[in-house]
């Protein structure tokens, strides 16, 4: 027996589902603007702030450098922050839409 087609505008149109997405889409600008302000720190710093990014931190290690590196760091620290919300809040809003599907979509 063939499942029956969902109704997805119904599903879309759900309170829930639109909750989650705007919560989900505030948390996702968020990360986006912190990470562009960060990566672009970068060269704008290396271009105007050339006395900051040459101190001599350790050896030939300047401030350049290391913050170079930890933009690394930045970047896995932005999954990691958005891998928990997931795990605990998008997860457990997307588990009870996903429940409630046949009823608020279940057949056109």
């Amino acid at each position: 027996m063939a499942a029956k087609p969902m109704d997805w505008i119904a599903i879309d149109q759900d309170p829930r589902f639109q909750a989650l997405h705007a919560k989900k889409s505030r948390f996702l600008w968020g990360l986006m603007i912190l990470s562009i302000v960060y990566y672009f720190a970068l060269p704008i710093g290396a271009a105007y702030f050339t006395d900051v990014f040459k101190i001599k931190l350790w050896g030939p290690i300047n401030v350049g450098l290391v913050f170079a590196l930890s933009e690394f760091i930045v970047a896995w620290g932005i999954a990691w922050v958005y891998a928990r919300r997931a795990n605990t809040e998008f997860d457990t809003m997307a588990a009870e839409i996903n429940r409630a599907a046949s009823s608020i979509g279940g057949t056109k």
